[in-house]
């Protein structure tokens, strides 16, 4: 038995930590596209047929459910996947909602109206192609009202995460900061909007200040993930737990190992 996680390259392995932590006797099978990444640059189609086309790989391997622990694929592809290409016997959940949440102070599943919430003034640094959907927008008016978002999309973060350039990824984080406050001075919170950006946190928190709360989302949606299982136990799936990848297998273990600082070995997808 099996759930997939996948991302378009290492960022997951955030979210992957986290659920391997919460749910430690479920295995997982993570699938890294890294010879397309990154996926936040481009056009909604492209990112479409490139997520269902991995996920049709977890399904493959033996997982019922997938979690997109990929932003920018939540974004601007699983809506539309889960209304016209799921199969009915098959799950595909995006890492927004557990997010949205905890920001809201809602419980797992909770679908009452919107209503008002403590914070009020929001930064979401997310990929282009994220901020350009408007997704978590949307998703947050489900759940919350009078909530300002200002979104800045932080390009060349990701490519520097992926090519271990962890300076560069350090003045790219500082830049794009200065530029949403520019736009929001103040906000109160700030939602690190992409898997990739919790290797960057301490970061991202230096650069916004102490008094910012900011949220991340591998441990939500572990907790997220934990809920679901418990009223669907039959969507674990088969399977064996294992690390795919569409790139070079030895230069993406390269990097996952530097990233989550043990040794992870991936196969060809």
């Amino acid at each position: 038995m099996a759930i997939g996680i996948f991302d378009s390259g290492l960022g997951g392995l955030t979210v992957m930590d986290a659920v391997r932590t919460r749910l430690p006797d479920v295995p997982f099978v993570y699938l890294a596209d890294s010879a397309n990444a990154p996926y936040g640059v481009r056009t909604a189609d492209d990112i479409y047929d490139l997520t269902c086309k991995a996920v049709q790989r977890l399904f493959d391997a033996g997982c019922d459910l997938v979690i997109l622990a990929c932003n920018t694929a939540s974004a601007a592809a699983l809506r539309r996947m889960q209304e016209s290409w799921v199969p009915q016997d098959k799950r595909v959940l995006g890492v927004f909602v557990p997010m949205i949440e905890a920001l809201t102070e809602r419980q797992w599943g909770d679908n009452s109206p919107p209503r008002e919430v403590a914070v009020q003034h929001v930064a979401l640094f997310a990929t282009p192609a994220t901020v350009a959907s408007r997704a978590f927008q949307r998703e947050l008016a489900f759940r919350a009202i009078g909530v300002d978002v200002e979104a800045q999309a932080c390009g060349g973060v990701v490519d520097a995460i992926e090519d271990g350039d962890m300076i560069l990824a350090d003045a790219l984080v500082r830049s794009h900061v200065d530029a949403l406050k520019r736009k929001m001075p103040q906000p109160q919170a700030a939602i690190l909007g992409c898997t990739h950006y919790p290797l960057m946190q301490a970061e991202f928190q230096d650069a916004l200040g102490a008094d910012v709360s900011v949220y991340s989302q591998a441990n939500l949606v572990g907790e997220s993930l934990a809920d679901y299982l418990e009223r669907h136990p039959d969507k674990i799936g088969t399977g064996e737990a294992a690390y795919l990848t569409t790139g070079d297998p030895v230069r993406v273990s390269q990097r996952a190992t530097q990233f989550l600082r043990r040794q992870i070995t991936f196969e060809a997808a």
